[in-house]
């Protein structure tokens, strides 16, 4: 299947009705109705089957999906039909505890190695992947050929050690840390801002 030009926003639904797919077919379950598939990753009928239009025709009226078929279709498509290398950069509290986190594997990544200032503080924490010296992150980045990267750093170092990854050839970052970077249009960050989301769980429980 060729390279599909599918919107951010329905890339992120798709990795959800993936997931959803996955428990599906690990149920035994064969076909699955637009309406039940749509209630299960949280969105209208309507606007999966706009999603799952970017694949062309698909599913049988009154049948439904074939639960295994769309699950390899969403997943060639998200570019998980093999492990996608990823390092992560910050290895202190939370990023140890997302090193030790088993489900990457599960949704087709790998972490293969992670870059800190102070390796040997984060190995003391009983990280098992490999920890580098952050001196060795252009050269690690360079040989590997990797193009996701997982930043938690402090707030003040981020945005220099973003553009190091850029500039070693990272296409993706998922940055942890509280601050919008500033990269080229050919990379994508994703924020997550553990604070602001609290902030907004707050809000409704006044």
């Amino acid at each position: 299947m060729g390279k599909i030009d599918i919107p951010k926003k329905a890339i992120y639904r798709l990795s959800i009705y993936h997931r959803c797919l996955q428990k599906l077919h690990d149920n035994n379950v064969e076909t699955v109705s637009s309406t039940t598939l749509a209630r299960a990753a949280g969105v209208k009928p309507a606007q999966l089957r706009k999603d799952l239009a970017y694949f062309g025709q698909f599913g049988t009226r009154g049948l439904g999906y074939p639960v295994e078929i769309l699950s390899n279709i969403i997943r060639e498509t998200l570019g998980r039909e093999h492990l996608q290398p990823v390092i992560l950069v910050g290895a202190g509290n939370l990023g140890s505890a997302l090193l030790r986190y088993q489900g990457f594997g599960r949704e087709g990544f790998e972490v293969v190695a992670a870059f800190d200032s102070m390796p040997e503080a984060a190995i003391a924490r009983g990280v098992m992947i490999p920890v580098i010296s952050i001196d060795r992150l252009e050269e690690f980045i360079e040989e590997r050929a990797i193009k996701l990267a997982i930043l938690c750093v402090p707030v003040e170092a981020a945005q220099s050690i973003a553009n190091r990854l850029v500039n070693a050839g990272v296409q993706g970052i998922l940055n942890f840390s509280p601050i919008v970077l500033e990269v080229t249009e050919e990379v994508t960050v994703n924020n997550v801002d553990l604070a602001l989301e609290l902030e907004h769980l707050g809000y409704f429980i006044r």
